[in-house]
């Protein structure tokens, strides 16, 4: 084959291939950044809980995401399909179990805000109401901080594109209906649509 290519002047296979390969390899990155540069960033979260303070990273999240420009889907599963519900005034604070809770009060003199009530689990689950005091301190403490609620966050993100995509197997274990959720919900579907979603992904967090 190098005899009929030298006689007919033209370069041989190995040759041809090595300047391609060449070639490419200096092109290809140049490419592969402008494809980057021109593509739209992604994020997917898995939204698992269902409390007054688990709702805050999937609504502050995606609609800090959604503010930049980015694509957003959120998956709403067990306990976290409450946030999807019409109402959310029964949303509360689950102190018991969590370690990572302070009860700091949001009134009185500043040395008694700042102390860290870290009461037992024992005392927790045994004083009637607890639950109850430890949400309304959690909502005054937001409101005093001037945090937006719940709902705003939720409806921050409906306006700005979020994807609030609700699992419809969670949907039917619970026995929801359709009507007990915000008709925004863009769909209901299950894990093998959901993950191929979150693969495709930029950024993909479970909360």
């Amino acid at each position: 084959m190098r005899e009929l290519s030298a006689m007919s002047g033209l370069p041989d296979k190995a040759f041809l291939d090595r300047l391609i390969a060449e070639r490419l390899d200096e092109l290809l990155p140049k490419k592969l950044a402008e494809l980057r540069e021109k593509k739209t960033p992604s994020m997917t979260i898995i939204a698992t809980k269902g409390t007054l303070d688990w709702a805050y990273p999937p609504f502050i999240l995606s609609s800090t995401a959604a503010a930049l420009g980015w694509e957003v889907s959120v998956f709403f599963t067990f306990y976290g399909l409450n946030l999807l519900r019409r109402d959310l005034s029964d949303l509360k604070v689950s102190p018991l179990g969590n370690p990572g809770m302070p009860m700091k009060m949001p009134f009185g003199p500043a040395w008694f805000r700042h102390i860290d009530w870290n009461i037992p689990n024992a005392v927790q689950a045994i004083l009637p109401g607890f639950e109850s005091v430890a949400t309304a301190l959690m909502k005054k403490t937001i409101r005093d901080k001037g945090v937006a609620d719940i709902e705003s966050l939720r409806q921050a993100c409906i306006e700005s594109g979020v994807n609030l995509i609700g699992c419809q197997m969670t949907v039917d274990l619970f026995g929801f209906t359709r009507e007990d959720f915000i008709p925004e919900v863009k769909d209901y579907v299950g894990a093998a649509t959901f993950l191929p979603m979150a693969r495709e992904a930029d950024v993909n967090l479970f909360v």
